[in-house]
């Protein structure tokens, strides 16, 4: 079962037992409703051991007052660092829901959709808008919404729309972008409005890394020093975990190398019912059956393949690279999978640098001396010698 799924079902089967304990931070007004800022904690003992972290339940209205709240808990170690936040709030300011992000990111905290509730008595859907909506971005780890939970903006107060309207938001796009979302992907979130509201799709939040669901951006290194292969390293972030694609350079062909992180405890017994491993470009396996098997390496599964030159720049365009073990006995295979077309300004001085060592490579001409130059006319040629 995958990390994140296996996080989800640990965190409801705590919210279903009743032998919870809870800090109630205060509690003066029940979810949803345009009241004051509700917080609630839960970080007993069961829950740290399952969730892997605390979880703190803010509902109610946001504006500076409840900003000042979560800094005065945070301030009094009521609210620690890497916490679980889950968001119902309908009503607040844009400028404090922008504000308790970057607070939300400043102290690690990873954001949810979710109600308070304790006992047996089932969960209430949650309802994040406006206000509630941008603080969500703040999260390290932003996880989509789930059942019935649903989150958006009302139509005017979009991005896009904002300077224009009566609500003047002229700094949505580059909080947006502070919180490492890409606005042009943002814009893409919201769905069909009703009653004013643009309600945001699920799919499009995953599809566009608005909702990351524990994976943090894609990172991309160069490396290029004299004598030794041009390397670029991509890696990623996912649940705490750092995966990696290596790709080398040289005459001919390109060497990939995958590093796939499943905990010390777990990869000797991965490598040993490992059957095979292969990347996957664009949706399609690559040279799945061939290959040396996966190997353990740590606390993780690792590999590597050639590929001629030429094939590099899909694997640079591809929105999915993906990084395959097929595992005896088991019905899903494993591994993971990265975006490079999302740092496509880093890697294109890698693949420029390899194209150039490449046989029978002819560099460009440059700009200028492509074009023929222009003969100065008669008159320009009498103008220059009378000035002489």
């Amino acid at each position: 079962m995958p990390d994140s799924i296996a996080k989800r079902c640990a965190i409801l089967l705590l919210a279903a037992t009743g032998s919870l304990l809870a800090i109630q931070v205060p509690a003066k007004s029940p979810p949803n409703v345009a009241g004051p800022l509700t917080v609630h904690v839960r970080n007993d003992s069961m829950t740290l051991r399952v969730a892997k972290a605390p979880q703190a339940y803010l509902a109610g209205t946001i504006d500076d007052a409840a900003v000042a709240q979560v800094r005065q808990l945070l301030e009094a170690g009521k609210l620690v660092p890497g916490s679980d936040v889950y968001l119902d709030s309908s009503a607040g300011d844009i400028v404090a829901g922008m504000e308790l992000g970057r607070l939300f990111r400043a102290s690690r905290f990873n954001t949810h959709l979710g109600t308070w509730h304790t006992g047996n008595s089932p969960a209430l859907p949650a309802t994040c808008l406006d206000a509630c909506a941008y603080a969500y971005l703040g999260g390290v780890y932003r996880w989509s919404p789930s059942g019935s939970d649903r989150i958006g903006l009302h139509d005017n107060l979009q991005p896009a729309r904002a300077a224009s309207s009566a609500a003047q938001t002229p700094d949505a796009n580059q909080y947006v972008e502070a919180m490492g979302v890409r606005p042009a992907e943002f814009a893409q979130v919201a769905g069909l409005v009703v009653n004013g509201v643009a309600w945001w799709s699920t799919e499009k939040l995953a599809s566009t890394q608005v909702a990351n669901n524990g994976r943090l951006p894609l990172e991309a290194a160069y490396q290029k020093a004299p004598g030794t292969p041009s390397t670029l390293l991509l890696s990623q972030m996912v649940h705490g975990k750092q995966d990696q694609v290596t790709l080398q350079c040289a005459p001919g062909q390109i060497t990939l190398a995958a590093r796939y992180v499943v905990g010390a405890e777990r990869t000797g017994l991965l490598a040993a019912r490992a059957m095979y491993a292969y990347f996957q470009v664009g949706g399609q396996p690559w040279q799945m059956h061939q290959g040396e098997r996966p190997h353990a390496d740590g606390d993780a599964l690792v590999f590597s393949r050639t590929m001629p030159f030429a094939q590099l720049t899909p694997v640079l365009q591809s929105m999915s690279l993906g990084v395959w073990f097929e595992i005896t006995g088991s019905p899903v295979r494993v591994g993971f999978w990265v975006a490079p077309l999302q740092v496509e300004k880093l890697t294109q001085p890698f693949l420029a640098d390899c194209q150039a060592m490449q046989p029978g490579y002819v560099p460009p001409k440059p700009a200028d001396s492509q074009q023929p130059q222009a003969r100065p006319s008669f008159w320009k040629k009498l103008v220059g010698k009378l000035r002489n």
